[in-house]
């Protein structure tokens, strides 16, 4: 849909480049303009600067810069025409019904058939594993502790073990091998056509909107990698997508439990803590923690308890922090994750870790404790020296 200049321009009078900018990341000023780690790249010295004289936005770090209508399109994966339909829905702007462009609405189609294959993906993952094909993948399963009802409502499934038995099913569904293959289901090359995921049990992934944008997939036996997930796509972007965040969003908790993996995600919530989320795959981003940002405003980390989640853990909450999110550190000792610690010690005894959680702050020193002799006085000097430092960070006199 085509909107006219004058349209255009009172959407983003009336939006606030700060305001809406700010409702993503954490926003300081300094002098005239506000500061913030630029959510389009990683970063650790604020370099993405708003101008709210000019409105409008530039990263000294990446070149990203626009008004407030390309950051939405930028930041939400979002076309100009949707990008300016949500920012005047937020305004509360009623825009005028014209006919689309033809491009836009090439664009708007050819995502749908994305979001088709990838739905009609996770119905076939999902009959799969009810099936004698997927008994293994179903028996796994149930052998991790997952009901019935559980499997149901996350949606799992099974890749069965022939390398090109979806790819066959979705080309019987009238799908192309160039769409297939844009899905990120079905790798094409000079071979031919197989599909991505086998012999795995599947989690789908999916949005805000109920949408299924990705999968993750466990393989079955001692095949690599373990995990494996969707590929970026033009539905699927990892670094702006929690797992579980579809559910977690519609919690009461005034925070999230943010884990590693699916499994810890699936197992909460079937022990009825319904506000946990993970990342897909790869570290905590800014992005990540503006997102989080939008429901919560604290977070409690329930990595796994061996040495790469403590510095998973270390390297998240000063993301968390300068994204303006609390966050507290909850142990899983003895046991290496929440899906292990709930299955050995119940949900009493995770509820009560959560109500004993180490603070960020006294859980990052715990840790720098450890890299000095505190045994030797110059060791102990040394530390608290470091203690100093760190305790300067916090703004709050």
């Amino acid at each position: 849909m085509r909107y006219s200049d004058e349209v255009i321009e009172e959407v983003r009078a009336r939006n606030d480049v700060v305001d809406v900018i700010g409702g993503y990341i954490h926003l300081q000023k300094k002098g005239s303009n506000y500061f913030g780690l630029c959510p389009f790249h990683n970063e650790k010295s604020p370099s993405f600067s708003v101008s709210p004289q000019k409105q409008m936005y530039y990263c000294f770090g990446c070149g990203k810069g626009g008004n407030v209508i390309t950051f939405v399109m930028d930041y939400e994966n979002e076309s100009f025409q949707e990008a300016v339909a949500s920012l005047a829905e937020r305004a509360g702007i009623e825009l005028p019904q014209e006919e689309e462009s033809e491009e836009s609405r090439r664009q708007a189609d050819y995502r749908s058939i994305l979001f088709a294959i990838q739905k009609e993906a996770a119905r076939y993952f999902y009959h799969q594993l009810m099936s004698e094909n997927g008994k293994r993948g179903y028996l796994y399963l149930r052998g991790r502790g997952l009901s019935d009802e559980t499997i149901k409502n996350f949606g799992l499934g099974y890749a069965n073990q022939y390398p090109d038995d979806l790819y066959r099913f979705l080309r019987q569904k009238g799908f192309s091998d160039a769409q297939l293959k844009d899905s990120g289901l079905v790798k094409i090359d000079e071979r031919g056509c197989y599909d991505k995921f086998w012999n795995r049990v599947m989690f789908p992934i999916i949005d805000i909107n109920n949408k299924v944008i990705g999968f993750g997939g466990r393989v079955m036996g001692d095949g690599k990698p373990k995990y494996l997930n969707s590929p970026e796509t033009v539905v699927f972007d990892k670094s702006r997508n929690l797992y579980g965040l579809n559910r977690a969003r519609t919690s009461r908790k005034p925070y999230f439990l943010l884990c590693e993996g699916y499994m810890d995600v699936i197992s909460l919530h079937q022990a009825g803590f319904t506000n946990a989320v993970a990342s897909l795959g790869t570290a905590l981003t800014a992005g990540h923690a503006s997102l989080i940002k939008r429901y919560v405003k604290e977070v409690y980390l329930t990595y796994d308890s061996d040495d790469a989640g403590t510095r998973a853990a270390l390297r998240a909450v000063p993301i968390l922090r300068e994204a303006g999110i609390s966050a507290k550190v909850i142990r899983m000792d003895p046991y290496k994750d929440p899906d292990e610690f709930i299955k050995n010690m119940g949900k009493e005894a995770f509820q009560e870790g959560l109500d004993h959680g180490t603070n960020s702050f006294m859980f990052e020193l715990k840790a720098l404790e450890g890299q000095y002799d505190m045994e030797d006085p110059q060791g102990r000097t040394d530390f608290f020296k470091e203690t100093a430092k760190r305790l300067l960070r916090f703004e709050d006199e």
